[in-house]
């Protein structure tokens, strides 16, 4: 807030897992940097300069999903400005939130905030937003921030030019501040296509400025002209030390500190089998990873079911999670199990989603679980024996249309075969008495 008399520190952790970044993403770490002032006056930084990163930034280059990057360098956040309109309901007799007033919120003002920036390679608003969520994915694989865009923790400023058709040369800049969702990303830059594609088209200029997006409208607003670096007379702070990253012990071997990377992992699990669409599931979300690689490792020695375990994650133990968000998962060894119980038939396909729905809801093991509900598969023929017989006598006209030569009739007798057991006979030999009994 500009107070007399305060200085600031480097945060140690915040330079740490900007470097861890840029290992991940294959850039150039600085050896020596340091932290400008970066002078202009706005509202939501009083003392008149922002600390950042001009010279020497933290990483050079890199690439993310064929994406080339500049930078990424760290410096302070500024307070948030809430203007009319997007004011909060403030307690009887204080002030704030009447016409053409704004409010200054400084609780995020300082903290660390690492910028990305790219280079201009990208040509569409789609591009873009697949771009922001890879970017999301990553700093929560790294464990960076969790990057909720809807809490500010993190937040994209799309930069946009539109130039003729052949030009060589980039058109005029304009920024779009604080996107703080990816669909509001695409939105905002459509938006600013059309716009600057009729300015240039009526023969107008482009102006250089920030702009604003208001998503209920579906519009951007101008904020402010739009500075070029050499207005911002950046400087060295004279109240940060310069840093030599190689000489800091906290910095070195960093790649040692990475996990498997969102790109890496995609890899290996298309590799074993997995589905894409089921491979993603596994990228974006780390509880469901953690626990299909528990799965995994309890599976080892029959790496073959892990495409089986895997649609049964995606489908079935994701349904009773949007079902109920407040279950706790299986223990990985008992969904393993379970698995295992299905592929030797000891469990039909409805027999397993009854289990699973018990494990979710009770814990437990598995086979205890079926026997207990009369689960197991039944092979046994002179067993079934008596269910076939019963289905047969229940439903004799079904009966007479199957001696008739209506085939589709012994699927529904086996359905009531599958229902009389309820669902532990093997539809194999169901079928196999039935034919014989009908």
């Amino acid at each position: 807030m500009g107070h007399p008399g305060t200085l600031p520190t480097i945060n140690r952790e915040a330079v740490k897992q900007v470097l861890r970044v840029g290992t991940a993403l294959g850039g150039t770490l600085a050896d020596f940097t340091e932290f400008d002032r970066k002078n202009y006056f706005y509202p939501d930084i009083p003392k008149g300069y922002q600390l950042s990163q001009y010279a020497h930034p933290l990483v050079l280059g890199g690439v993310l999903d064929g994406v080339a990057l500049t930078r990424i360098h760290l410096e302070e956040d500024t307070a948030r400005s809430q203007h009319e309109g997007d004011l909060p309901d403030l307690p009887a007799g204080r002030q704030g939130g009447e016409a053409g007033q704004s409010l200054i919120d400084f609780n995020r003002s300082g903290i660390p905030l690492m910028e990305l920036v790219t280079e201009p390679v990208l040509h569409n608003p789609t591009a873009a937003g697949h771009f922001a969520r890879e970017l999301q994915i990553l700093l929560r694989t790294l464990a960076v921030s969790e990057a909720h865009m809807e809490k500010g923790e993190m937040r994209v400023e799309a930069n946009i030019s539109v130039a003729p058709e052949g030009s060589k040369e980039l058109g005029a800049k304009v920024e779009i501040k604080n996107l703080n969702s990816f669909r509001a990303v695409e939105r905002a830059l459509e938006y600013e296509i059309v716009r600057h594609t009729k300015t240039l088209e009526a023969g107008e200029t482009i102006v250089q400025e920030t702009r604003g997006w208001n998503d209920e409208k579906g519009i951007t607003f101008s904020q402010r002209s739009k500075e070029y670096s050499h207005d911002y007379r950046y400087f060295p702070d004279p109240d940060l030390p310069k840093l030599w990253i190689s000489q800091i012990p906290a910095f070195k071997n960093l790649a040692s500190t990475l996990p498997e990377l969102p790109w890496q992992r995609r890899e290996r699990l298309t590799t074993l089998g997995i589905k894409p669409e089921d491979a993603e599931m596994y990228v974006v979300d780390e509880e469901w990873s953690a626990f299909f690689d528990a799965v995994s490792g309890a599976l080892s020695k029959e790496p073959k079911l892990l495409i089986l375990a895997s649609n049964y994650i995606t489908s079935d133990l994701v349904g009773l999670r949007k079902a109920n968000t407040a279950i706790t998962l299986p223990e990985p060894s008992d969904f393993a199990e379970l698995i295992r119980m299905m592929a030797l038939r000891e469990l039909s396909s409805r027999g397993a989603k009854d289990v699973l729905a018990l494990l979710v809801r009770e814990r437990g093991n598995p086979r205890s679980l079926a026997e207990r509900e009369g689960l197991l598969q039944v092979h046994d023929e002179e067993a079934l024996t008596a269910v076939v017989e019963k289905v047969i006598t229940s439903n004799p006209k079904v009966v007479a249309e199957f001696r008739g030569g209506k085939e589709q009739a012994l699927q529904f007798l086996v359905g009531a075969a599958m229902r009389e057991s309820k669902g532990s006979a093997n539809p194999a030999i169901l079928v196999k008495l039935l034919r014989k009994n009908c």
